[in-house]
């Protein structure tokens, strides 16, 4: 893949036959970046059970392909697991480091907003490791997230500490749903 040509980028449903390349592309930002605060990069079989909790609660989960190699994944999941959040999700977007600046996140989280808002869903919230995290933070910006604030030295990893931003976006009206088990 000489030339990154994203108007080519398939977006689907996430498989089992991607979790090699998803653990691959997490292990990265676990082990290089500050993205997550993750300090240990969990293996296939923990990418496995995460991708099937997400589908057992009926979320998101797409990889972005392009010439049948996956460059990147996102997905939803519960923002708090209590259920008075039953209609909000945080959003998780990672790339390959060679994809990165090609507008494949903006295809993988323009999808992750569309079927938010199909399933019902009210709020996403995006949970942003580094306030110098300026490709995710201008991303989220780009999609109407409004910022909420950052929680400063919240996190310690590769011996400093680390900023959270909080930004969210209104899915829908809050108005429209009267009830949801």
């Amino acid at each position: 893949m000489a030339t990154l040509v994203t108007d080519s980028a398939d977006i689907r449903r996430a498989d089992t036959k991607d979790i090699a390349r998803i653990t691959e592309i997490y292990s990265h930002h676990v082990l290089n970046g500050i993205a997550t605060f993750e300090e240990v990069a969990p293996d296939e079989t923990e990418i496995l059970r995460r991708l099937t909790a997400i589908r057992a609660k009926d979320l998101p989960w797409f990889v972005a392909e392009v010439e049948g190699t996956v460059l990147g994944y996102a997905y939803a999941g519960p923002f708090h697991a209590r259920s008075a959040y039953r209609f909000a999700v945080e959003d998780s977007i990672y790339l390959a480091p060679e994809a990165l600046g090609h507008g494949i996140g903006s295809k993988l989280l323009s999808r992750l907003i569309d079927e938010c808002r199909a399933r019902g869903l009210i709020q996403m919230m995006a949970v942003i490791g580094d306030s110098e995290n300026h490709g995710s933070i201008g991303l989220h910006r780009k999609f109407g997230f409004r910022d909420l604030g950052v929680a400063r030295d919240i996190g310690f990893k590769f011996g400093r500490w680390i900023d959270v931003v909080y930004m969210q976006l209104e899915l829908q009206s809050p108005g429209i749903v009267t009830a949801k088990s």
